[in-house]
This record gives structure tokens, sequence and C-alpha cells, in this order.
């Protein structure tokens, strides 16, 4: 999943750092808020809230959410005010920023040999191009940080704030490999941060790209043991195939996992999550589904997933997809359905996902599910999984095929905001084209049921 943003920048440094602030400035003030009240007007430049200088959006909400306040700001004529103010803990001053961080957004300084976005094609929109690396946002959204743009004093503000937990890109715990995983020659010594992390109990979730040749095998063993002695606070770790396009000119040579070392690898993996498992309580360690349908290997039943804490990652997806669906069928009563319509979706999960829609065809008669796997032309064809398909392969695949009543896209497939694919052809545009009616589906399982199922009919509702 490409989660990316653009921020401008607010700050020199983070906040704790010793670096030399600039300004916070106040982008706007909500109607009838303390900050209001407490005499604060769009313009103005926050200092500090008792006592702690402001750098960013860590700082704001660490500080805001005391009952007691002191807030220091300056007026644009360079009159400087200190204001107290009484809350609910965690009620809001009613302060907005011209960006979310407050400042820029940090970027990765890596050039790992499996960059995805260093194989995304030409022309696409700017803002895919971008590689975040933000300690922050993997705080607040989840995002994967390699720590190799922060130093101790960063580190010593996500410990004494217990920001936690953090979301963490190890790949490998060998020092030296991992600098040439990253093309960096301090991506070994970030190792340290992960193990003072620990150390001060801010829980982990860990994200390892598997590639063949170079972390697997006997150096996958090593980093599974390394992360096994980081203890109670490694919640997680994903595992999950590198992934290669065909934009890979001048790039570090690699190869696809294929069945046989898919395989190897979930052997390795599942034997640590059964060790985690027998010593812990929980299995920890995971491999991603995609390593289950190139092994052609049966997925794990639902409870090897336990409470799912690695599903953005690809863990579990399919399996709690079906566990949704199973629960959205016993709700809905079973029904003669004079509707036809068509799925694309990604060729990895096609014979997972048609399995699924056996038992809705069986449970609706006449109901007719076109579930088609279109090739991902786009990126070269190596890249087999629904997130990453786009309009133009949609555009090309479905004009074979009897489409019905209306094509249902996946929600991974587009844009979180818009309806936009990843090569900018928009749902619109691709209704128009194909001369279908096209669709967002909704996110969970029993949306999707209804959205395939269409309208009810009078009579029934």
């Amino acid at each position: 999943m490409l989660l990316l943003y653009c921020f401008m920048r607010g700050f020199c440094g983070p906040a704790g750092s010793g670096g030399d602030f600039l300004a916070v400035r106040i982008f706007g003030v909500e109607p009838h808020s303390l900050a209001e009240r407490a005499g604060m007007e769009k313009g103005d430049t926050l200092i500090s809230i008792n006592g702690h200088a402001i750098g960013d959006i860590l700082d704001f909400r660490f500080y805001e959410t005391n009952t007691h306040l002191t807030l220091v700001f300056e007026k644009p004529d360079g009159t400087r005010v200190e204001e107290k103010v009484i809350k609910a803990q965690y009620g809001a001053l009613g302060l907005e920023f011209e960006t979310y961080l407050m400042d820029e957004q940090r970027a990765c300084r890596n050039k790992c040999v499996f960059c995805f976005i260093d194989q995304l094609p030409p022309g696409m929109r700017e803002t895919l191009y971008f590689k975040d690396d933000d300690a922050r946002l993997s705080f607040l959204f989840g995002n994967y940080i390699t720590l190799t743009n922060i130093d101790d004093r960063e580190i010593d503000r996500i410990i004494a704030m217990h920001i936690s937990p953090i979301n963490i890109s190890v790949h490998t715990m060998n020092p030296a490999l991992r600098c040439k995983m990253m093309h960096n020659r301090f991506a070994g010594d970030a190792l340290r941060h992960v193990r003072r992390l620990a150390e001060n109990n801010i829980r982990l979730n860990c994200q390892i790209v598997l590639c063949p040749g170079l972390n697997d095998g006997e150096e996958l063993e090593y980093t599974l043991s390394e992360m096994h002695g980081l203890g109670a606070c490694l919640q997680s770790v994903a595992c999950v195939p590198v992934g290669l396009t065909r934009y890979r000119e001048g790039l570090y040579p690699l190869v696809p996992f294929d069945r046989e070392s898919a395989g190897k690898a979930i052997d390795v993996l599942e034997r640590w999550g059964d060790r985690f498992k027998a010593e812990r309580g929980m299995r920890t360690v995971y491999p991603s589904d995609e390593f289950y349908l190139i092994a052609e290997r049966a997925l794990p039943p639902y409870e090897f997933y336990e409470d799912f804490p690695q599903i953005e990652n690809g863990v579990g997806m399919l399996r709690d997809l079906e566990e949704e669906l199973t629960w959205a069928l016993e709700e809905i009563p079973g029904r003669a359905v004079r509707r036809r319509v068509t799925i694309p979706t990604g060729e990895a999960a096609f014979e997972f996902l048609n399995g699924l829609f056996d038992r809705v065809r069986e449970k609706f008669p006449g109901l007719e599910i076109n579930l088609v796997p279109v090739k991902n032309d786009f990126f070269g064809g190596t890249v087999d999984v629904t997130g990453l398909l786009v309009g133009r392969d949609l555009v090309r695949r479905l004009r074979q095929e009897t489409l019905g009543d209306e094509i249902l896209i996946p929600g991974a497939m587009l844009m979180a905001d818009e309806d936009v694919f990843l090569d900018d052809m928009t749902l619109e545009a691709l209704s128009a084209v194909l001369g279908v009616p096209a669709k967002r589906m909704q996110k969970d399982a029993g949306g999707e049921l209804r959205d395939i199922l269409g309208p009810l009919p009078e009579t029934i509702q």
C-alpha cells in the first residue's frame, strides 16, 4: 500500500533536538474554542506549551493533553503573550496549522535494492515518487520507518513520550547486510535504535521484505533469532516477498520468488512462529498471504492469525475476508437474483476469491458474478496483486468480457480519497470507455456483498 503525503516545512529539526526552531504559525482558530478565548488568532506563532517548545504534531498533541496549560504565543508585531488555560484532559485547544505535521514530511535517505518506488514507470503523478520515512507517521498512520534518518535525541523523545507502537522496516538484523540492502552506510548502526526502543518498553511491529539470495535462508534465521532477543515488546513480524516490475534498468539484480523458494521461506517463518507461540503465547512471526499463493499452498486457518496484527501488510487478509463474507452470507436471506456484475481482480488471488464467490452464487440463484483476473501490463506483468492494477489494464482486459449490469471496482485499486487509479484514469472515465456503470465497492465484506446483489426488489423492500 502506498501512503503518500506532501507537506510544507515548518521548522529546522525535531523537537528536543537542540535545533533552531522557525515559526510554528497558526493557520486558523476554531470559533468559540479555548484558543480563541485565550486571544490566539490566525497568523500568531505558537512558541511553547508548559515550557516545552512546539516543533511538530507530536509535541503539540502530547503536551495539549494536559489539563492545565500555559500557552506562550507571539503576535505578528513581535508581542509575546502568555495565557493559562484549564481544560478537559483530552479536550482540544482548537488550533489549525497549515500542514498536519506542522512541518515537512521526512523523506527516506536510503536507496534500497528492493524499493518499489524506484521501479515505478515514468510519467506518473509526482507525489507517487515521494518516499516517506517519518517516525511521526509511523505512530499516527501506521507507516513503516527504517530509523536511518533520526538520531538519539529523537529516540529520546519517542521514549519520553512513550510513542508506541512504532512500525519498523527491519529487513535484516545483520548490520553489514542492512547497509548493503539499503545502500546506506548508517543503516546497520540504526539497528541499535530498535534494541533501545525495546529496552524502554516501546512496542514494535516489524516488517521484512524478503529478497531471494540476500536476506532469506540462513540470514532470515539469524534475523529472527536476533528479533526473538528483543523480548515481549516485539509485537509482530510480517515477512513479504519482494515486488519486482519491469522498470529495473540499472538497479540491483533481483529475482522473484518461485514455488520452491516461497515454500522454503514459509517453512522458516512458520517454525519461528511456532517457537514464539510455545514460549510467549503469541505467534508473532507471519508470512504474508502472497507467499502461500506463490508456493501454491493452502492458507493457514483463521485462528493462525490470532488478532491479525499485520493485516495491512497482507498477512491474513484473505482469511479475514472469508470470515467476514461467511458472516454476511448468514445475515442476508437467500433469494433469486437476476443480475450480472463484473469484478476485476489481480491474478494472484483469483482462485481463492472465485471459490468464495461460488458460495454467493449458490445462495443467490440467477446471480452471475464475473470475476476477471487482470494481467498487470502497466508494471510489466510481474506484479499480480489487486491493489496495483491500473485503469488502462482494466480497459484492455474488460473489453473482452460481457460486463453485465455493473462493474464493481475493489477500493484497493483506487486512491483513498478519490476515485482515481494509479495511472490517473478516473472511475468515471472507465465507465465511459466501457459503456457500463463502474462503482467503487464498499470496504467491508458485508458492503461488498450488498454491492454485488444490487438494489432489493420493491416487494422485498
